[in-house]
This record gives structure tokens, C-alpha cells and sequence, in this order.
């Protein structure tokens, strides 16, 4: 019966994929009715769980931070694309698109993903455990990219509103681009041990203790069925936009409320593994993920809606409103005392995700 079961796992998260993909070729650039679009929907939950499933035997394979990194870049790169695309088919009203999507993304993932992480794993073991060196490091980093790259265009003078001029957008952009360059090389080439797992006797853990690696050809399957189910998830969240766009302004919500839905739904992949790494104690592994994913959002969107600047005719504003950056701050601040210690408990779990919690309210509510 066991084998039976795993067989049936191995086929449906091999399928799903593929099926995703097979659905968004034949509903790209189509008007969806309703029957279809529920049918959409079922497809992009069922590649989500198949996202983590690969995602979960790629980290396995090359172990941590790696399995992270692998996750977080190949969300945010198909993220870019759906941000891109959107803003191209959106004209003057997607002008805050990238904005809104970016700072939904730190949201979701430094209050959303870190409290969940941390709520389950202090209720799970007593407390969560995690390094601060790296915790620590990737906090700043998240922290810098977010304030050049979204707080900064509210305060320029050289083009009215908050919009970057050129050259600070470039300058933005590259920035973006170095600071996430050498954080990864301290990730994964210098200082590595500062992003791995930590034990309740104070060592770290390089992989999982308790099942041996697949093999290499079993990974590399796996890497492609992630970045199919990738596309899918993406690609057919595009498809269900425009229903999600005449829902929001049927319900009399906010624009940027659109780019709250499309950023869960993107993170939707990060958040289950981050869930599943914190049960296991291996919370640190769910801090990478959180933190990873919104610098990877913040450090390769900007530069490619900077790129794409170029030919798109609209506007692009990022910088954030009065109450965002409060939010922006208090999350920074809330983040850093959390950090500090390398432990927390249900409280700091707590805590985050009543910032997260409000952070939603505002949304809807601003």
C-alpha cells in the first residue's frame, strides 16, 4: 500500500506540470468563462503542491542554502515575467503594478512566511532556533533594497510624483543588482554555515538526517518539472488576472489589491515549503526561504521593469505612500529585534503575523 501511495504522488506531481503548461497554451490570450476558470484554478493549486514537491527533492539534492536559493530565483524570475507582461497589457493603471507586487512580496514574506514559520515552530519544540549571523545579514540586505528601491522615488525631486528620474533608476537597478549578487556569494560561497539549519545542541545540519539524497538524474527531473510548474502557476495566474482585476473593482477594492492577490499567489510555493521546514526544526531553512524570496523579488523585479522602461509608454511609479513606509519601518524594526537573539518564541511569531494581518487590512482599507 505504501509503494502504491508513492506512486501515485510520483505521477501526479509529474502530471500536474505538464498539464498546467498544456492548459496555458490553450487559454493564452483567451477570454475565460466561469467553468474554465474554476478548472484554471484547480490546476494552479495542484501545481503549486507539485512546485513544492520538486523544489523540496532539489534542496534535498544539493542541500542548504542552496535548495533555497533555487526555489526563491526561480519564483521571482517568473514573477518578473508576469509583472512585465501585465504592465505592458495595462497601460496607465499598471503603473504602480511593480510597486504594489514588490512590496506585497516583502510583506507576505518578512511578516507572513517568517511568523507562520516561527508560530509553528516555537508551538511545535518550545522554541524556534535559527543563526542570526545570517538571519541578521539577510535582513539588512532585504531592508536596504527595499528603502533604495521604494522609498527613496517618494522623496526625489528631479521628476514629480514618486517616480525615480533615469539615471536614478538605473542607479537604482544596479544597486539592486550588486547588493543581491553579494549577498548570494556570502550565501553559498563564503559564509555558508551562517545560512544552515541549527540543532538544539548549537550545530548545524547540511541536509536532512533522516532520508539519503536522490540521485542526481532524479534531481535534475526534478528541476525541470519545478520550472514547468513554475511557468504554470505563473502563466495561468495571468489567465485568471483579468477576473481577479473585475472582482476587485466589483467589490469597490483598491487597485493594489491586485498586486496583493498576485503576490500570494506567486509566494503561495515558498510559504508551503517554509511551513513544512519549520515543523521539522529546521527553521532557519524557512528564514532563507522568507527572506530570500523578497530580496530576490526586490533585487531582479527593479532591474527588469528598469529594462522595461524602455519601450513601456506608461509611467512607472515606486515609490511607497506614507502609511506603506510606516508599515516598512515598523516591520524593519520588528524584524531586527526578532533576529537578534537567534531564538524566538510564540510571541515574535505572533507579533509578525498581527503586522501582516494589518498590512492586509490596510489594503483593503487604506
Amino acid at each position: 500500500m505504501i509503494t502504491r501511495l508513492r506512486s501515485l504522488t510520483r505521477q501526479w506531481t509529474i502530471l500536474l506540470p505538464v498539464l498546467a503548461v498544456v492548459l496555458l497554451a490553450l487559454t493564452w490570450g483567451r477570454g475565460l468563462p466561469g467553468p474554465v476558470v474554476a478548472l484554471v484554478t484547480v490546476v494552479l493549486a495542484g501545481s503549486v503542491l507539485a512546485a513544492v514537491h520538486h523544489a523540496e527533492v532539489v534542496a534535498h539534492r544539493v542541500g542548504e542554502p542552496f535548495g533555497s536559493l533555487v526555489l526563491a530565483i526561480a519564483v521571482t524570475i517568473i514573477e518578473v515575467a508576469l509583472i512585465v507582461t501585465l504592465m505592458a497589457d495595462g497601460g496607465d493603471k499598471s503603473s504602480t503594478l511593480a510597486r504594489d507586487t514588490v512590496f506585497a512580496a516583502v510583506m507576505i514574506t518578512c511578516n507572513g512566511i517568517v511568523g507562520i514559520s516561527l508560530l509553528v515552530a516555537s508551538l511545535r519544540h518550545g522554541t524556534a532556533l535559527f543563526n542570526p549571523e545570517g538571519t541578521g545579514a539577510a535582513l539588512a540586505t532585504v531592508a536596504t533594497l527595499a528603502t533604495l528601491s521604494l522609498v527613496l522615488p517618494t522623496f526625489t525631486t528631479s521628476r514629480p510624483g514618486p517616480e525615480f528620474s533615469t539615471v536614478q533608476l538605473t542607479f537604482a537597478a544596479l544597486s539592486s543588482l550588486i547588493l543581491y549578487g553579494l549577498f548570494v556569494t556570502t550565501q553559498t560561497v563564503r559564509h555558508r554555515d551562517y545560512f544552515l539549519p541549527v540543532t538544539r545542541q548549537g550545530a548545524t545540519v547540511g541536509g536532512d538526517d533522516h532520508a539519503a539524497p536522490p540521485t542526481a538524474r532524479t534531481a535534475w527531473i526534478s528541476l525541470g518539472l519545478l520550472g514547468l510548474a513554475l511557468v504554470g502557476v505563473v502563466g495561468l495566474a495571468k489567465g485568471v488576472s483579468p477576473t481577479i482585476e473585475s472582482g476587485v473593482a466589483a467589490a469597490g477594492l483598491p487597485q493594489a489589491v491586485v498586486g496583493v492577490i498576485i503576490a500570494l499567489l506567486v509566494l503561495l510555493p515558498e510559504t508551503i515549503a517554509a511551513l513544512r521546514a519549520a515543523r521539522r526544526d529546521r527553521v532557519q531553512t524557512s528564514l532563507n526561504l522568507a527572506h530570500g524570496s523578497a530580496m530576490a523579488s526586490i533585487g531582479l523585479t527593479i532591474p527588469a521593469v528598469a529594462l522595461a522602461s524602455v519601450w513601456l509608454s506608461g509611467p512607472l511609479v515606486l515609490g511607497l505612500g506614507s502609511t506603506h513606509m510606516l508599515m516598512l519601518a515598523l516591520t524593519v524594526v520588528v524584524s531586527s529585534l526578532t533576529v537578534v537573539p537567534g531564538r524566538a518564541t510564540p510571541l515574535q511569531g505572533g507579533v509578525h503575523l498581527v503586522l501582516f494581518a494589518a498590512y492586509l487590512e490596510l489594503a483593503v482599507n487604506p
